[in-house]
């Protein structure tokens, strides 16, 4: 988040004609400032992972809110906003959701949706930009990849709760041979959503194959999703059953619309699949609400018990 006072032109014309670059350090970060064009900088990257845990500020930029991932190609803006998807919608680039030009150190956005916008622009280091908002004060941090090395992995697993409600319904696809009969076993579909008093999940036992309209839920409880210590492509669910306790799983994500569900307890796998893909287009309008927010998952010591 940007802090600092503006030098008159004269000033920085004579900064600039005695060095071919500065260094800076703003608030501890570390800039360095070269004549490279701001539209250089940022369509050297297919794509730039929008990373939201290191937003700084109290405002928001509506559209990279939203946004796991942008790309500027010759004026267009492309964004993904949804997690399923990526990789493929739009050639990996997502869909375009506006316009774009550049100043030397500045960058326009007209947004089909959100309108006009001027961020100013700043190389943290070879593959991270800072965008700067200065009406709300607020800087986004981006990183740069090419579509053959983007990091999916760390994509999905940073932001596992969007991609469980990405899809109206979960169904089991698959249950392991091995493993000790237990309740779940019963339990064909899942939903997960954000309730008033926090993160939802309703089950249901109607058999595989039942129209989604036609699914009666016959549970609604909370559910938690947990960091693991040292073990970044880890996480845990409970799912709080009333009638049972605490059902305890390790979460593994197969692929954009399949989930594996470990259950220590009884040693079985599952594997459910999504249903009802909801498509985050440019606006908020399919799903009033989906924005990105910076995660607060509390984290269990535990160690990976599927083989």
């Amino acid at each position: 988040m940007r802090n600092f006072t503006l030098f008159s032109s004269a000033i920085l014309s004579l900064l600039f004609l005695s060095s071919c670059y500065t260094e800076v350090i703003l608030e501890d970060v570390f800039i360095e400032e070269t004549p490279l064009q701001t539209r250089q900088v940022l369509e050297a990257y297919d794509l730039w992972y929008v990373d939201i845990q290191s937003t700084e500020g109290n405002g928001e930029v509506p559209y990279l809110q939203r946004a796991f991932t942008l790309s500027f190609v010759n004026g267009l803006l492309y964004a993904n906003n949804n997690i399923s998807g990526i990789g493929k919608t739009g050639n990996g680039l997502g869909i375009r959701v506006g316009y774009y030009d550049t100043g030397l150190g500045i960058l326009e956005i007209d947004h089909d949706v959100d309108g006009l916008w001027s961020l100013e622009v700043f190389s943290v280091n070879g593959r991270t930009i800072e965008l700067y908002d200065r009406r709300s004060n607020t800087s986004y941090y981006l990183d740069g990849y090419q579509r053959s090395n983007f990091d999916y992995d760390r994509l999905f697993y940073e932001n596992i709760e969007l991609l469980l409600q990405e899809y109206d319904v979960w169904e089991k696809t698959f249950v392991s041979n091995t493993g000790f009969a237990n309740e779940f076993d019963e339990e064909n579909f899942l939903q997960f959503f954000e309730g008033n008093a926090g993160t939802r999940f309703r089950s249901s036992v109607d058999a595989p194959g039942t129209p989604l309209s036609n699914v009666v839920w016959d549970y609604e409880g909370f559910y938690e999703i947990y960091d693991v210590q040292n073990d970044e492509t880890l996480k845990t669910l409970t799912l709080d059953y009333a009638f049972m306790g605490n059902d305890y799983f390790e979460l593994y994500v197969i692929d954009d619309n399949t989930i594996e569900l470990y259950h220590p307890d009884s040693e079985t796998v599952y594997e459910f699949r999504g249903r009802g893909y909801i498509q985050f287009l440019k606006s908020e309008s399919s799903s009033e609400g989906k924005k990105r927010k910076k995660s607060d998952r509390p984290t269990m010591n535990v160690k990976r018990q599927r083989k």
